[in-house]
């Protein structure tokens, strides 16, 4: 996946650019109804690649549309115990195989006295682990996104409630997708392109 899609903003800046069909994307009333729709959509009538976007988080909205839990919290584990293994490794190669010195009767190695360094090594690491593996997984930076070209995007930041359908999904027809929001209860909906 490219950080940065040269091919779309190069059509986005040229008005002589093909379009290419994107999705549908749906405004709805509330959470509530964007949950419901969500739900049938999903559930009901079959479809999988769907997005929404909402002003606040909405509870229940990954189960209603199929979002799968995020495996960000098992890369943070990882990457935080390798961290904790850095922080041991390296203090107990340094007091006791490159350089070892008895410091007031002290082991070459011990845990007690090794604690603040692996505790804020994992920390360091995880904090890393989960600044980059968000960034990673959610495709960000990203200047641009077709949904863009919902005439309401704007409304997802402040009172609005959309449900986004992909043209990848299988059983994805702009103008039976287009209907059927409408009849699960959209405000509005509309075919979008890249």
């Amino acid at each position: 996946m490219a950080i940065l899609d040269t091919q779309g903003l190069k059509e986005m800046f040229d008005p002589n650019a093909p379009k290419q069909l994107w999705g549908v994307v749906a405004e709805f009333e509330d959470e509530e109804a964007l949950l419901k729709a969500g739900e049938a959509i999903h559930h009901k009538h079959g479809y999988t690649k769907l997005d929404a976007m909402t002003p606040f988080p909405v509870h229940g909205i990954e189960a209603a549309i199929g979002i799968p839990r995020s495996i960000l919290g098992y890369i943070v584990i990882c990457i935080g115990l390798t961290g904790t293994m850095t922080a041991i490794l390296l203090q107990w190669w340094t007091g006791a195989v490159d350089y070892p010195l008895v410091i007031a009767g002290k082991p070459y190695f011990a845990f007690e006295f090794a604690m603040p360094i692996i505790f804020e090594l994992s920390v360091l690491f995880s904090a890393f682990a989960c600044v980059f593996g968000m960034f990673a997984l959610n495709g960000l930076p990203r200047f641009f996104h077709p949904t863009m070209h919902f005439s309401k995007f704007g409304r997802a930041t402040d009172d609005g409630f959309l449900l986004v359908v992909e043209k990848s999904d299988p059983k994805f027809s702009a103008v039976e997708t287009r209907q059927l929001l409408i009849s699960l209860g959209a405000t509005s909906a509309e075919v979008v392109e890249k």
